[in-house]
C-alpha cells in the first residue's frame, strides 16, 4: 500500500521521468530491439538496457514511481518500473494485472527478475507455466530460472518440484515459451550437484517426448550440463 504522500511523490517523480525518457528516445534502437522480437502494443522508446539500468540506480525500491511508471503504458517505463519496485511491497493482484499487461518476452523477463524475489515466487510460478498465454507461461518459467540464480536460501525441493512442470510443458513449439523452459531447467541444474544429477535426468526424459521442442530442450540442455559441474 502507499501512502497518499508517497503517491504524490511517485506521481511527479514519473512524470519527469517519463518527460526525461522521451528525450531519450532511439528510432534506430526500436527498429533493432523489433528484429530481436522485441514488439509491443504499447509505446516503445527504444531505449537500451543499461541506461536503464543507470536511471534505475538513483530510485531504487521506490513502490510508488514503481507504480506510475507502469500506469504510462510505455514499454520502456514498465521496463524501468521493474528495476525500482521493492519487492517485499508487491501483492499478488498487481503481479496479475503487471504479468496481464506484458507482451513481449523483454518484459517478461524483466518481470521475472522482480517477482523472484516476492514471497509469492513458487506459487505464481507454478500458476503462471500452467497458463496457456504465451507471454505469461514464459513469465512463469522465467521465474524458476530466476529463483535458480537469485534465491540461494531455498531448498532443492521447491527446484525438483519445477521439473515435472518443465517436462510437461516442454512440447510447447512456442519459440518464447521453448527458450523460458529450456532456460529453467539449465538453470536449475547449475545450482548444485545434486539439482545438475536431477535436471540431467529430466532432460533425458523430455529427449524421448515426441517433440521438436522437446528434443531441442533436452539437447541444448545437456550440452551446458556437459560443460560444468557445479561445485567444480
Amino acid at each position: 500500500m502507499c501512502c497518499d504522500a508517497c503517491f504524490n511523490l511517485g506521481l511527479r517523480e514519473s512524470v519527469r521521468l517519463v518527460a526525461h525518457l522521451y528525450s531519450l528516445r532511439n528510432p534506430a534502437n526500436i527498429a533493432g530491439q523489433a528484429r530481436f522480437g522485441i514488439t509491443s502494443e504499447a509505446e516503445r522508446l527504444g531505449i537500451a538496457m543499461p541506461v536503464l539500468r543507470a536511471l534505475a540506480r538513483s530510485h531504487r525500491r521506490n513502490h510508488a514511481l514503481a507504480l506510475e511508471l507502469w500506469a504510462s503504458g510505455i514499454h520502456d517505463a514498465r521496463i524501468l518500473a521493474t528495476l525500482v519496485e521493492n519487492p517485499k511491497q508487491i501483492t499478488r493482484t498487481q503481479m496479475d494485472q503487471w504479468v496481464r499487461d506484458a507482451d513481449n518476452w523483454a518484459l517478461t523477463d524483466a518481470l521475472a527478475f522482480l517477482f523472484d524475489r516476492t514471497e509469492f515466487a513458487e506459487a505464481k510460478a507454478l500458476a503462471w507455466s500452467a497458463r496457456k498465454g504465451e507471454f505469461v507461461k514464459r513469465t512463469g518459467f522465467a521465474m524458476m530460472a530466476g529463483m535458480a540464480i537469485h534465491r540461494q536460501e531455498l531448498p532443492d525441493e521447491i527446484f525438483l518440484g519445477f521439473l515435472p512442470v518443465i517436462a510437461r510443458e516442454a512440447t510447447d513449439e512456442r519459440n518464447v515459451v521453448k527458450k523460458a523452459v529450456n532456460w529453467a531447467l539449465r538453470q536449475i541444474g547449475k545450482r548444485n550437484p545434486a539439482l545438475r544429477r536431477a535436471a540431467i535426468a529430466e532432460a533425458k526424459r523430455i529427449g524421448k517426448l515426441d517433440s521438436r521442442a522437446g528434443r531441442w530442450i533436452a539437447t541444448d540442455a545437456l550440452r551446458e550440463f556437459q560443460k560444468k559441474s557445479p561445485g567444480r
